[in-house]
């Protein structure tokens, strides 16, 4: 599937800690690169400094894709400090930007920042479920969970991406049946789903629109 003809330039994830939206993250700013754009990623997730796309710096830098981090990234003193070319790049008509923020109402102060540039120059932000999280809510906890990134970040949810997966242990129909769920968070947050993202070698067992990925993000036991 061609996200890119559904977003706008300026693009913002987020998701609960194990949402997968990291690696959802890393992969969507592949794509946008393969497509001959120039991207910019930066790392504001605040909340989660385990698995971030500050960690794959390298694997960015081999595509052509500039990162932008924290300026205490990766140490002990890991504050939202950013560099003012996250701003330059938001008002550079000729960037894409990727911006990975933390999921909950504290994360998504950070983005708040930003929310002024950002509808000046057209945005979506992504709001990624992953139904097998540990502790993961019911719809009404989803919604408000929702409600208040929205309201921390001054910025609507443009889209749900269905992310549900179990590791290694994901399969096709695990996936099909939580579309339901999010179908019934779409129904009640008015926000449209955009795409199941899912591992590419198990794509096909899918109806579209469907988003193939390839799992970068590994806990310490995968790796």
């Amino acid at each position: 599937m061609d996200l890119s003809v559904k977003l706008k330039r300026i693009i913002a994830v987020c998701g609960h800690y194990g949402s997968g939206k990291t690696n959802f993250s890393v992969n969507l700013a592949l794509e946008l690169a393969r497509q001959g754009k120039k991207v910019t990623v930066s790392d504001l997730d605040i909340v989660n400094p385990y698995f971030r796309t500050a960690d794959f710096g390298q694997l960015m830098a081999e595509h052509g894709i500039r990162l932008v981090c924290p300026q205490y990234a990766n140490t002990n003193l890991d504050i939202p400090v950013l560099p003012p070319v996250l701003g330059a790049a938001i008002q550079d008509p000729e960037q894409t930007v990727l911006i990975d923020v933390g999921g909950d109402d504290a994360g998504a102060v950070a983005l708040g920042g930003y929310a002024g540039a950002m509808e000046q120059a057209g945005y979506t932000l992504l709001y990624v479920v992953n139904r097998c999280r540990y502790l993961e809510e019911e719809v009404e906890e989803e919604t408000a969970l929702l409600r208040s990134v929205e309201a921390a970040s001054r910025l609507k949810v443009s889209y749900l991406v269905n992310n549900t997966n179990l590791g290694r242990e994901t399969t096709g129909e695990l996936v099909k049946g939580s579309m339901a769920y999010l179908e019934k968070v779409s129904r009640a947050t008015g926000v449209p789903i955009l795409c199941t993202s899912i591992r590419r070698d198990l794509a096909g067992e899918l109806p579209q629109p469907v988003f193939p990925v390839d799992v970068f993000v590994k806990t310490p036991w995968e790796q």
